[in-house]
């Protein structure tokens, strides 16, 4: 049997949401309908949103979820209806090369979902699911794949960041970096993928921490979760974060950003022969140049990262530990709690880059 629900529909490139009703399909085989329980407001919906990332309208986007299976399709075998459960928005088939090769993060097939339309307008307009997962509605049909089990003593609410911002940030320093204890980091941007980072490089055991943001209003914020300094984006912050590492520059510094002048600036607050991670998703036309010379006389490596460089199988567990032993806090990093009608103010709080993380909240 379909359901209606209340949902963010994104109808026009560039356009706020409207919040309206969809109609959901009855679970498929292999489907899963997950009632939500809360949802992160991430900088990639804006993304979508205005065109820097490709999307077919009308969408409901959002994809840092977590809620309570509600319905399962035939075939379905590793979830029942009550299991408290995290949305995955790249779910790996573990089967293609790069799954094979210990990279699901990367997996060739982890898209598939978000170009099928999952539900209807009440006219029978398809409509698409933002990154195959649809969190800014109350309810989603999703493939089964893309649940990872919620520990029990763990607050769906919060835990909803751990869907993207917590694994993307997270996952940027201990995974792809690999940072280590008595290293020195950076973290450009103070997003909800940024206030991760600062986390997780402050539980790495990173000294000193250094956050960089262009709102001075965010370093209480920052220091609160682990950073050692906080440094004013801008020209001059590269010279300010060497002159704090004894003119060296940081062993990591992490863009999380998206932009060509914040990783330049990750670069050049770099030691010779450390590692700027980018994080942050950029305009496919937003160009960065480097000279051949610096290259060869930095030793630098630049690297991507896709998701945190994250397996949520393993992961999400993980860190499910660490908010248990109050190592990693996710409240904090919860600036706006809103409704689904707060919705298009929180797009507008990051299109001028304010506070941290926004969290839908349904129901109770």
């Amino acid at each position: 049997m379909s359901t209606t629900v209340r949902a963010a529909l994104f109808t026009s490139v560039g356009e706020p949401p409207a919040i309206g009703e969809v109609v959901l399909p009855e679970p498929g085989p292999g489907q899963v309908r997950v009632r939500l329980a809360a949802a992160g407001v991430c900088h990639s919906d804006l993304s979508l949103s205005n065109g820097t990332l490709p999307q077919t309208m009308p969408a409901v986007l959002g994809h840092e979820g977590a809620g309570t299976v509600e319905a399962v399709g035939e075939g379905v075998a590793s979830a029942s209806p009550g299991d408290r459960v995290v949305l995955n928005w790249a779910p790996a088939c573990r089967a293609c090369w790069f799954c094979a090769n210990g990279e699901p993060y990367l997996c060739e097939r982890s898209g598939e979902a978000a170009r099928t339309p999952y539900a209807a307008l009440p006219d029978g307009t398809p409509v698409h699911a933002g990154l195959g997962t649809a969190a800014f509605a109350e309810a989603t049909n999703v493939p089964e794949n893309a649940l990872v089990p919620l520990p029990g003593d763990v607050d769906p609410g919060a835990a909803a960041l751990l869907g993207c911002a917590v694994l993307t940030g997270w996952g940027a320093v201990a995974n792809s970096a690999g940072v280590r204890a008595g290293q020195s980091a950076a973290v450009i941007g103070l997003g909800g993928v940024g206030l991760a980072a600062l986390q997780a490089a402050r539980i790495a055991g990173a000294d000193p921490v250094i956050a960089v943001d262009v709102s001075p209003s965010k370093e209480e914020l920052a220091r609160a979760l682990g950073a050692t300094h906080f440094v004013t984006a801008g020209d001059a912050a590269a010279k300010e974060v060497r002159a704090l590492t004894e003119g060296r520059g940081v062993d990591h510094a992490f863009e999380v950003v998206g932009s060509s002048a914040a990783i330049r600036s990750a670069w050049s607050m770099t030691r010779r022969g450390g590692t700027a991670t980018v994080v942050g998703v950029g305009a496919k036309d937003d160009r960065l140049s480097f000279s051949a010379l610096e290259l060869f006389h930095f030793a630098r490596t630049l690297r991507g990262c896709v998701y945190g460089s994250s397996d949520p199988a393993r992961d999400v567990p993980a860190l499910a530990g660490l908010v248990r032993d109050g190592s990693l806090d996710l409240a904090s990093m919860v600036t706006d709690e809103i409704g689904l009608d707060g919705l298009p103010d929180a797009f507008l709080r990051m299109r001028e880059g304010r506070g941290g993380r926004s969290l839908v909240r349904f129901g109770p």
